[in-house]
């Protein structure tokens, strides 16, 4: 099994819409709704939030990062520098424990029917590779704790125990929540 994980550039956009949405609905997150305020996205998109994604694959830091198991796309990373990330940026609930310019985890998405396979592994060590080949003194991820298993609606902030497993620490709490949990501040520290 070989493992391999991109930025999402504009001629990986199609591996990363199979990811996270595989039928194509316009009206689907397509993983802006955390990133971007919807001004933002709809100047960027014109009224399309696909083609508001497909802005973001241009730009200097691409918003995140696809990995690959034997060549099919089964996870997407939404991580980029903070500060790039609007919606993060101006959070009044989760808010910088520091001045350290990180880069931050929006999201983590494993293809439907590949979960539960080892995807998150390489994939979080992908996007912190991205990360560091970019200058990242960290990355930090704001996931719950959860007692059981997570509905999977809110799953996409990620669990504790996964971003432990990928040696990020617990350096703070915020006063968000996903699932009624509160969502932690983790870091990894990439100096």
């Amino acid at each position: 099994m070989t493992w391999e994980t991109h930025p999402l550039t504009p001629d990986r956009f199609e591996d990363f819409a199979d990811v996270v949405n595989r039928t194509r609905r316009a009206h689907h997150c397509w993983c802006l709704s955390h990133r971007l305020r919807a001004g933002e996205i709809e100047e960027l998109g014109g009224g399309s939030r696909e083609q508001a994604m497909r802005a973001l694959c241009e730009r200097d830091h691409p918003p995140g990062v696809v990995t690959y198991r034997d060549g099919e796309p089964v996870g997407w990373c939404n991580i980029g520098p903070r500060a790039e990330i609007t919606r993060l940026a101006n959070s009044r609930l989760i808010r910088p424990i520091d001045d350290l310019p990180v880069w931050s985890i929006v999201c983590v998405v494993v293809r439907s029917g590949r979960r539960r396979q080892g995807v998150t592994a390489p994939l979080l060590e992908g996007a912190v590779a991205y990360a560091a080949s970019h200058g990242a003194p960290a990355v930090e991820a704001h996931p719950v704790d959860p007692p059981n298993r997570m509905d999977l609606t809110m799953a996409f902030v990620g669990t504790r125990s996964m971003f432990d497993r990928a040696g990020f620490r617990v350096v703070g709490t915020t006063d968000a929540v996903a699932s009624g949990m509160p969502r932690l501040i983790m870091r990894r520290d990439l100096s």
